[in-house]
């Protein structure tokens, strides 16, 4: 297998809910919801960086799709970060998120690695690591 990653996809209870969160909270661009003409089709994508996709996918049509039995959302089963250039961008992202109705798990502070990070949850509980590395050039 190739190191390839090119879809994320987190499943959510209220597609509505998550895509105004992602879309009109963080100012991610998609073009809405798709595939509402299938059961179970309906998704929004969000497009990321260099291809890679977000993908929301109601957690019943994941259920369905697997043929996995629904199990108990879990903010700690794994975390997205998302990487920054100071930490003023962190500052910047999680009260973005706060006002896009995340709710701050961690509040940005100095970590044990010599960085700056927080967390926050978005409104289905999924886990995002805002994160500057100083060993990470990202100026934009």
């Amino acid at each position: 297998m190739k190191p390839r990653l090119t879809v994320l996809t987190l499943a959510v209870d209220d597609l509505e809910r998550a895509l105004r969160f992602y879309r009109d909270g963080l100012g991610l661009p998609t073009e809405g919801i798709i595939g509402t003409e299938f059961e179970h089709g309906a998704v929004a994508f969000f497009d990321l960086q260099h291809g890679v996709k977000l993908a929301l996918w109601p957690r019943t049509s994941l259920v369905h799709d697997t043929g996995l039995p629904a199990g108990a959302p879990s903010s700690t089963e794994c975390s997205l970060g998302h990487n920054v250039a100071s930490r003023q961008d962190v500052d910047a992202v999680m009260s973005q998120a706060r006002q896009a109705g995340a709710r701050i798990v961690k509040q940005a502070g100095d970590t044990f690695w010599g960085g700056y990070a927080g967390y926050f949850a978005d409104p289905d509980g999924h886990l995002w690591e805002v994160v500057w590395n100083p060993q990470l050039d990202l100026a934009d």
